[in-house]
């Protein structure tokens, strides 16, 4: 949003997508810890059954 508004120095969004994935490797660790912490265990299979189901639909509607 910030490029597009002319903000300099945002060329082409490169930050943007750098800080987008660093967060979101934070908050899936975030979540598989707590995970760790309530069952000594990580169902990675599980894991991301429940992202699907949760994310998924909001994909068919977009």
């Amino acid at each position: 949003m910030a490029y597009h508004g002319g903000v300099t120095g945002l060329r082409g969004g490169f930050l943007g997508v750098d800080i987008f994935f660093v967060l979101s490797g934070y908050l899936i660790t975030t979540l598989l810890l707590v995970e760790y912490s309530r069952t000594q265990t990580i169902a990675l299979i599980a894991f991301w059954a429940r992202r699907a189901r949760r994310l998924l639909p909001a994909l068919g509607v977009v």
